[in-house]
């Protein structure tokens, strides 16, 4: 799993934020995280869990997936989606480690079948 990269995620929340016309002030209540976490978030100071990534990426009106990959959470994908990636990195009703877990099931899997493809076989989900 790739690092969080804190630095150019805060300085890509900033400049989301600034598009879209809104104070650090606006995005941190539309967000639902304090003024200052925020801020630190911006500056790089802090790492941001995924759900709060996903609340800040509602409120700017982007998808979640956008700003995991900008943390390095995700890497980017090719194909149209969100993904089940992100759809495990948003759900709020698993925690942290649970979802790192599920994450690295997955990861897992993915290897396996990757290893037992016969070479130059297509995966089922390539485009034909």
């Amino acid at each position: 799993m790739a690092s969080l990269n804190v630095g150019s995620l805060g300085e890509y929340i900033r400049e989301q934020r600034r598009n879209a016309q809104y104070s650090l002030r606006q995005l941190a209540e539309a967000a639902g995280v304090s003024n200052p976490y925020l801020s630190q978030i911006e500056r790089g100071l802090r790492k941001p869990s995924a759900e709060i990534l996903q609340q800040i990426a509602k409120a700017l009106r982007i998808s979640a997936e956008t700003l995991y990959v900008q943390a390095g959470i995700l890497e980017e994908r090719d194909e149209k989606g969100p993904g089940l990636r992100a759809a495990i990195l948003a759900d709020p009703q698993i925690n942290e480690r649970q979802k790192q877990a599920l994450l690295a099931v997955y990861e897992a899997f993915l290897k396996e079948n990757q290893a037992a493809r016969p070479a130059g076989a297509a995966h089922p989900t390539d485009p034909a």
